[in-house]
């Protein structure tokens, strides 16, 4: 239940405005004064309060004035300003001042219940919003890269080499290389680390969401624009934008990011005038995108832009000196996290790991000594808590003998993920730790069908 502070000098405009919330399952609270209203909001650091109505013309202190001070003391509460036909041009200086809206006396009940309802959908999109953005925030990688194998050695220091260039770079490798790790030693490593480091999942968005959240969007550019909204590259400004599942991205997008890239600037959707942004691009697929290109699903002029350097990541089965050192990293992350003293390897367990050709790659070692980790009863971490015995790495040579193809053996693995759940999809996506439209696209691209709907 949504609660609303009510401040006007006229007493039977709180009398009516109290009872219409009321009716219409609002809490409230009414203030015969600006003053009275900012002494409230002084005395308790942090009101229950969703919303305040405000008349913009009271006696003791001008609603302006008490507009910028209420502005400063709780920013985050909207504010509907009311006002009589004289006074608009007060109404338009408070809107100006940060107010959500205004409403002109004498108004029917539907036209302040209809302000109120879109304001708190407003801030129900603001919040979705920002939560959303928080989620494509990559937050800088502070910690080790964790690797022993030669093979990753050189991984790492051509990173390393190329990072303190400005050139674009291009990550290619298997679903759960490490990708991410990097995009991030890349920016942690280059001229560009004082500024901000930006994710973004071109997978998990549709076209649209993409399409705002990569250029910013003006108030009234679409249904559900309610404000002005800076993009993820604007955000990026000077540093670096992770281009995660690049090979996702449709035509459309492709051309505009090619604009930034070649002009380095851009246009924020629902307005006609360039911006110009200065970001470096990482960018990553577990595509093979010159065979995109060549299919014409990937532009061309695009993937020569972003792939000045090239970075191919190795599969945890061509790594393996990396997986007891992996595996010990993980173990102690998530006996900690867990508050859980587990903080040995058995042998076997370890010799298991080794045997295991791991197809999900390091994302599937990291969930496997999780699930140990929780199921754990003593310190040591033993081979019957680690589901790896059903796919051994023999296996995996067998099928290379076979010379079965890498995306034969996806589809298998994702068959064996979805005939495990029961066919479903979400958890089956949140095991394979993809989007729900991934999963979807590669069971229609491997025409997998659902054995219950036979």
């Amino acid at each position: 239940m949504k609660t609303v502070f009510i401040c006007d000098d006229e007493k039977d405009i709180l009398n009516f405005l109290g009872k219409l919330l009321k009716v219409n399952s609002y809490r409230f609270e009414t203030f015969d004064s600006a003053t009275a209203l900012l002494a409230r909001l002084e005395a308790d650091p942090a009101p229950e309060c969703d919303a305040v109505l405000m008349d913009v013309r009271m006696p003791d202190l001008d609603g302006i004035q008490a507009m910028k001070r209420l502005k400063r003391r709780s920013p985050g509460i909207p504010v509907v300003v009311m006002t009589g036909h004289g006074t608009i041009d007060d109404a338009v200086h408070a809107i100006k001042l940060g107010a959500y809206d205004y409403i002109t006396k004498p108004f029917p009940k539907e036209k302040l219940l209809g302000v109120l309802d879109r304001l708190f959908d407003h801030a129900r999109l603001a919040r979705e919003n920002r939560e959303l953005r928080e989620e494509l925030h990559l937050s800088a990688h502070t910690g080790p890269i964790v690797f022993r194998s030669a093979a990753f050695r050189e991984v790492y220091d051509l990173t390393l080499q190329v990072a303190a260039s400005d050139a674009n770079i291009l990550v290619t490798g298997e679903s759960g290389t490490g990708k991410e790790l990097i995009a991030a030693a890349v920016h942690n490593n280059s001229l560009r680390k004082g500024k901000q480091l930006v994710s973004v999942n071109c997978a998990a968005l549709s076209d649209t969401l993409l399409e705002s959240q990569l250029f910013g969007h003006m108030r009234g550019a679409f249904t559900g624009a309610v404000m002005n909204q800076k993009g993820l590259l604007e955000e990026a400004d000077g540093g670096t934008l992770f281009l995660d599942e690049i090979g996702d991205v449709s035509p459309a997008i492709q051309a505009k990011l090619l604009r930034v890239i070649q002009q380095k600037e851009f246009i924020v959707v629902g307005s006609t005038k360039p911006r110009s942004v200065d970001v470096r691009f990482v960018a990553a697929t577990n595509r093979d995108l010159m065979l995109e290109v060549k299919e014409g699903r990937f532009r061309e002029d695009l993937y020569y832009r972003l792939n000045v350097i090239g970075i191919p990541l190795p599969p945890l089965r061509e790594r393996l000196d990396d997986v007891e050192p992996l595996a010990r990293h993980f173990l102690a992350i998530y006996s900690a996290r867990m508050k859980k003293g587990v903080r040995s390897i058995a042998e076997d367990a370890i010799r298991l790991l080794l045997d295991y050709d791991w197809p999900g790659n390091v994302r599937e070692l990291e969930n496997v000594i999780e699930r140990g980790v929780i199921l754990a009863r003593t310190d040591i971490l033993t081979a019957d808590l680690l589901p790896v015995g059903a796919r051994k790495k023999d296996q995996a040579q067998n099928l290379a003998g076979q010379l079965i193809p890498l995306d034969e053996i996806e589809r298998r693995h994702i068959c064996s993920v979805l005939l495990e759940t029961g066919f479903h999809k979400s958890r089956t996506a949140e095991i394979l730790e993809i989007s729900r439209k991934t999963l979807d696209r590669k069971i229609a691209e491997y025409n997998i069908a659902d054995p219950g709907n036979k």
